[in-house]
Order: structure tokens, then C-alpha cells, then sequence
């Protein structure tokens, strides 16, 4: 059961797939959770309840996260049901054009990578008042493979999560002597409800038959590594980018 002293965990985006694996990850390992959502109330709402159910704490708290001010107003009412945020693990996925380069248009590149960094810098700034005051916080953002090993038409959502991960190192080497900790999950195919729309049935055999261990990611695989970046017990790996893919690329 998870006490009123227990560390804070949001996680954006947190509605289904990874995020709502991640989040019971956290309250299974006694953190209390906001599950944080853009539209889905009903989605962020069984997230909450399947914690509770288990002996968790968690609350839902609709914002969209490219939105400074949204994000300042769910910290802050974070801030008024539970304190500071300790955990800040940014999972949202922004939207995005799948196309080759040569048919897109700089809207479609550059509003991706406006809104993945607007986001991330957004969620960053909000959290880092109170990590920094009691000199702990853990940061972990999604990354993808994609970041490092391109893939037809996936520019625009590998391009940006490049800029994320290195925005992540820069984090770390400010942020670690203040005792806060920034590393990236890099998860490879994984196993969702998006995959699925994304993904034919033939790409997903050649993804699966190129991975050493034999199948594709589940969202509680990315979800275990998020957690071990987001405990007390990770306190000397810092500017890292895990990778999650089950040995597909290895790096």
C-alpha cells in the first residue's frame, strides 16, 4: 500500500499502451501516480481504477502536454493533492506524418519536432522546482529505435526523438550535481493498439524474425525499464538511452 510519503510519478500520456503500463508499474512499486491524458476519460479513468483496485494510489488529470499553460495548471494541481512531482516519465505520443522525405512538407517535419521538444521542455520545466528543491527527481522520456536506425518514411518521428535524446544528455549533465537524473527508454516495435494500425502483417513477421529473442515488445517490458530509471535504486546512470527491442538493434 503506498503512504502518504511515497514518491510522486506523472506520467504523460498514460491512457493506454506504455504510459498505462508505466503507471501500474510505478504503483505496484509503491509510487503514487497522476495519469495524465489528453481525451480518453474513460481510458485514464480504468488506468486509475485497475490501480486502486491493486492497492494503489493514482488520480487522472486531463492536459495536453504541448500546451505550457495546461501543463503548469496539472502540476499544479498535482502539487495541491500530493506536493512536488518527484518521477517525471514523458511518454506522450505527439502526432505524426508517416511519408518519404521527398513528399513531405516542412509543416509536417518541422511541426513534429516543434511539438515533441515543445512538449518535453514544457513537462521539464514544470516538474524541476521541486525535484530541485529536495535535491532528488528521476526523468525518463520515451525514445524509439527509430532515432538510430531509420526506417521508410519515419523522418519526422525519428528526427525528433534524435533531438529528444540529446536534449536528454544536456539535462543530465546540468541537472545530475543537483542530484537529479535523466536517462531515455528507447523501446523498438512494441505490441499496441497504434502498432497495430501501423504496422501490416508482413512488416511485423520481418520485424519479429530479425529479434533475437523472438518476438515483438510488450508494453510491461518498456514498462519494467522505465521504472528501474525512475527508482530510488538508480542513482549512478545518468544521460543514458536504454535500449528495448529484444536485441532487433544493438547499440
Amino acid at each position: 500500500m503506498t503512504g502518504e510519503g511515497a514518491r510522486v510519478a506523472l506520467v504523460t500520456g498514460a491512457g493506454s499502451g506504455i504510459g498505462a503500463a508505466t503507471a501500474g508499474v510505478l504503483a505496484e512499486r509503491g509510487m503514487r501516480v497522476v495519469v495524465n491524458y489528453l481525451s480518453n476519460t474513460e481510458a485514464a479513468d480504468a488506468v486509475v481504477a485497475g490501480i486502486e483496485a491493486a492497492g494503489g494510489r493514482a488520480m487522472a488529470v486531463r492536459a495536453d502536454v504541448r500546451e505550457p499553460a495546461a501543463v503548469e495548471d496539472m502540476v499544479g494541481r498535482v502539487r495541491a493533492a500530493w506536493g512536488g512531482v518527484d518521477v517525471l516519465v514523458h511518454n506522450a505520443l505527439i502526432p505524426y506524418t508517416v511519408k518519404p522525405f521527398q513528399e513531405m512538407t516542412w509543416e509536417e517535419l518541422g511541426g513534429k519536432l516543434d511539438a515533441e521538444m515543445r512538449s518535453a521542455f514544457a513537462v521539464t520545466k514544470a516538474v524541476l522546482p521541486a525535484m530541485t528543491a529536495q535535491g532528488w527527481g528521476r526523468i525518463v522520456y520515451l525514445g524509439t529505435n527509430l532515432s538510430r536506425r531509420p526506417r521508410e518514411g519515419m523522418i519526422a518521428l525519428g528526427t525528433s526523438k534524435a533531438a529528444l535524446e540529446q536534449f536528454a544528455r544536456y539535462l543530465a549533465q546540468e541537472l545530475g550535481p543537483l542530484g537529479i537524473t535523466v536517462n531515455v527508454v528507447s523501446p523498438g516495435p512494441v505490441e499496441t493498439r497504434v502498432a497495430a494500425d501501423v504496422l501490416d502483417d508482413a512488416t511485423r513477421q520481418r520485424q519479429v524474425a530479425a529479434t533475437p529473442l523472438g518476438r515483438l515488445a510488450h508494453p510491461a517490458d518498456v514498462a519494467r525499464a522505465v521504472a528501474f530509471f525512475a527508482d530510488e535504486d538508480n542513482v549512478f546512470m545518468t544521460g543514458t538511452t536504454a535500449a528495448v527491442n529484444g536485441g532487433m538493434a544493438m547499440y
